[in-house]
């Protein structure tokens, strides 16, 4: 499952994929309906690859708890509903994640996430395999050849 460019953006329901990045901003296409938006840089904008969710222990990232339900559903949708009652959402949430932190996470948090898992999973994105962890040399390197080049850039411009 990757949830690279995958992005929640305050104030629009669904979720977004990246599409293309601006100088304004970016295009991003609504996993929902598919239209697609604009969004400035001022929009409250998250990666769900970013996001974590609270645990007694530490915090756990987003991708490892839809991997859970992706687990326990066998890929398919979930067996609640986002809408159903807190209780119900709850005693669900603690099957998946069962060291979640009660005092921080939410019901309105446990509904997110069911909807985002539920979005995905009708798009085809979510799988319940390990995800594939790039070799960290490889990326780290990458990153700093993209950097150069930037730079490079850069100095070419003001030249």
């Amino acid at each position: 499952m990757n949830l690279e460019k995958i992005l929640a953006i305050a104030g629009k329901p669904g979720l977004f994929e990246l599409k293309l990045q601006t100088r304004s901003g970016f295009l991003a296409e609504s996993l929902l309906d598919g239209k697609k938006i604009t969004v400035g840089l001022r929009s409250n904008v998250s990666l769900l690859s970013e996001i974590s969710m609270y645990t007694y222990s530490a915090e756990k990232p987003l991708v490892e708890i839809m991997r859970a339900i992706a687990i326990k559903e066998n890929e398919g949708p979930t067996a609640v509903s986002h809408k159903d009652d807190n209780a119900k959402l709850i005693a669900y949430f603690q099957e998946i994640l069962p060291d979640y932190d009660e005092d921080r996470v939410y019901a309105s948090d446990i509904k997110k996430l069911l909807n985002w898992y539920n979005i995905l999973q009708s798009k085809g994105m979510v799988s319940k395999e390990e995800p594939k962890i790039e070799d960290a040399e490889t990326v780290k390197e990458q990153v700093v050849e993209e950097v150069k080049a930037e730079k490079a850039a850069k100095s070419k411009a003001k030249k």
